[in-house]
């Protein structure tokens, strides 16, 4: 379709403004000798919400760009976009239907709660190796293929969840193993490469996983029952439209949101383990040893650490939570030995995004991807080609983020000898 001259001329408006704002904020910022961490990103949203009305203020007093400034001026952003959009493209269900878009909204929000867990495990091997594991996608798959196998080939009849706790002690122990023989020359001084050394094994690790699994599991697809049933309900009982609606294998909120429920209940154990992980990172011994490690590995040895224990934990550990991811979505979409390609690429996005060695970052990141994927989807009039797009949104957002801040949403220098810090 044809966009009028005002679509243009405010896209042309926002892009302008927010490319002056980021490049003159940061060399207004670097003359003063002031942190330019948020320097970029905070002038370009500003300069792209409020133009010089805006940027001018900004350069003058030069105040601290705060992430509640940031936040805002992202949201005035997306106003402005979505206004010339709708006086564009009025029959878009993005524009006209509000149902449509309350319901892409809750469903990006659920998958990017699975995705946000699908790149702890990533972001916690880089916060303790410092290593970029091509190993994560196979974990992934590998843990959806153990649960299919314990439930239904194994033991037939056992509940899912028993497959799931299953499926993450045998791929924390193969991870353990792994770390063990492999991974241990990269930190002991036997090769001289320890970088490209670590990309090479967890690659070979990836493509042994990977074509194991085929030949044992074949090319045809497989699939778990789901975990659990919604009970069927119906609130209020006599009122139209309803609060909440459930049947066996769905939900709908207020006669609008549906829910899936395979997606529903992953994205609620993904909540429970994220919450379990701070937990055991802040709370016990062996998690405070983790963030010691991850903040300066020297430092927490002097204290009495052991740091090698602490790679092999944190591997297992990182192993462990991408079989998760896999093995609690097993139940909503047919499994393949190739299944965690595009997950892997994804997750690489989502730690990016959120920040090298962030927990936070990468839930927050996780969210934002699945969110801006719903958004695509929904909002592209062409439903088959906004499908066939959707590995192509999370790539957008990283090359914006990387743009107007490197480090990511959460990311933070880090000390010496150390990957992270959560």
């Amino acid at each position: 379709m044809q966009y009028s001259s005002i679509f243009w001329w405010t896209i042309l408006w926002v892009v302008s403004w927010g490319v002056i704002g980021g490049v003159v904020t940061r060399k207004v910022f670097l003359r003063k000798d002031l942190d330019t961490s948020n320097a970029t990103l905070g002038g370009s949203v500003i300069g792209a919400a409020f133009g010089p009305i805006g940027l001018i203020p900004l350069w003058v007093r030069v105040p601290e760009i705060t992430r509640v400034m940031i936040t805002l001026s992202s949201l005035v952003v997306i106003g402005i976009v979505a206004a010339a959009f709708a006086n564009a493209d009025p029959d878009n269900n993005c524009v006209s239907n509000g149902s449509f878009v309350a319901s892409q909204v809750t469903n990006g929000l659920i998958i990017g709660i699975i995705y946000g867990l699908m790149a702890l495990g990533l972001t916690l091997i880089f916060s303790i190796l410092g290593l970029v594991s091509f190993a994560h996608g196979a974990f992934y798959m590998v843990g959806g293929m153990l649960v299919y196998y314990i439930v239904n080939v194994w033991f037939p009849g056992t509940h899912p969840l028993i497959g799931v706790f299953g499926a993450c002690v045998l791929t924390f122990m193969l991870g353990a193993i792994f770390e063990r023989l492999f991974l241990t020359p990269m930190y002991d001084g036997r090769v001289e490469r320890p970088v490209e050394y670590g990309i090479l094994v967890t690659f070979g690790l990836s493509f042994t996983l990977t074509y194991l699994v085929a030949a044992v599991a074949g090319s045809n697809p497989v699939k778990v029952r789901r975990f659990f049933d919604f009970p069927r309900i119906r609130l209020p009982d006599a009122s139209d439209p309803w609060l909440i609606k459930t049947s066996r294998g769905n939900m709908e909120l207020f006669d609008t949101v549906s829910i899936s429920n395979p997606r529903f209940v992953a994205a609620v154990l993904s909540i429970l383990v994220l919450l379990g992980l701070l937990f055991f990172l802040h709370r016990t011994w062996t998690g405070k040893g983790l963030r010691a490690v991850s903040q300066d590995q020297d430092a927490a040895a002097i204290t009495g650490i052991n740091p090698n224990r602490m790679n092999m934990l944190a591997f297992s550990l990182g192993c462990m939570i991408a079989a998760l991811s896999g093995a609690v979505l097993v139940q909503a979409f047919s499994w393949l030995p190739i299944v965690g390609q595009i997950p892997e690429m994804r997750s690489f996005v989502i730690v990016v995004l959120g920040g090298l060695g962030s927990l936070p970052g990468a839930f927050v990141g996780g969210i934002l991807v699945g969110l801006v994927e719903a958004a695509g989807t929904g909002c592209v009039p062409n439903a088959q080609k906004a499908s066939s797009y959707i590995p192509a949104y999370g790539m957008i957002i990283l090359t914006i983020m990387l743009l107007l801040r490197p480090m990511g949403l959460f990311g933070r220098k880090f000390a010496s000898g150390a990957h992270g810090k959560f």
